[in-house]
């Protein structure tokens, strides 16, 4: 491990253990311009992250990193947003039903991107080493209809007299097992009601 990715290894453990410490999930980090750390907390129930609970761990977060000597300008602790990252077995439990997308670290049928629903972790739950295998399936009729149902999609044009009808999408099922170690990164797909809020 390069003395970079060490120090990045190391923030990141000093952050995870100071935000789980106080019962918070631990979500994700980033630096953005300007100097600014940005800490993506969550809760571990399905009760809503408030502006208390993100000062708490900004409080705790800003004692911890100034211990570590953390050069940084700011610092900004939210909530994970519609697109959140999934990175713990629990993630998968909870959000499992949902819809997700998973960027591979290398091509697998020549993609790295793959969209569909994450599966119910099978037993065991807990990984033996780390490395538990999970699931995505999807099919491209179901894909075909979420693409429709978002806001703005563009309706399609109306079919010309003794032109064919197009070929339905496949309802044939695929399906992507992989383990953590395999993917970049897993998020769940924002999904929105025509309120604007998530379905």
């Amino acid at each position: 491990m390069t003395e970079l990715a060490q120090g990045a290894h190391d923030l990141t453990q000093t952050i995870e253990t100071a935000v789980e410490g106080l019962g918070y999930a631990f979500v994700e980090l980033a630096w953005v311009g300007g100097g600014l750390l940005r800490v993506t907390i969550d809760r571990h129930d399905d009760a809503a992250l408030n502006v208390d609970d993100c000062e708490r761990v900004s409080r705790q977060l800003q004692y911890a990193l100034e211990v570590d000597g953390v050069d940084y300008q700011r610092l900004e602790v939210s909530s994970p947003g519609l697109d959140r990252l999934l990175r713990t077995p629990q993630d998968f439990r909870r959000f499992a039903g949902q819809l997700v997308d998973v960027t591979l670290r290398a091509p697998f049928q020549g993609r790295k991107k793959y969209r569909g629903v994450l599966q119910e972790p099978q037993e065991p739950q807990e990984p033996v080493d780390g490395n538990a295998t999970q699931a995505v399936i999807w099919d491209e009729a179901l894909l075909a209809e979420l693409a429709a149902s978002k806001p703005g999609a563009k309706k399609p044009a109306p079919r010309k007299v003794g032109v064919a009808k197009p070929a339905a999408p496949s309802r044939v099922a695929h399906e992507l097992r992989f383990s953590m170690a395999e993917v970049r990164e897993v998020r769940l797909v924002p999904v929105l009601d025509f309120r604007g809020r998530k379905s």
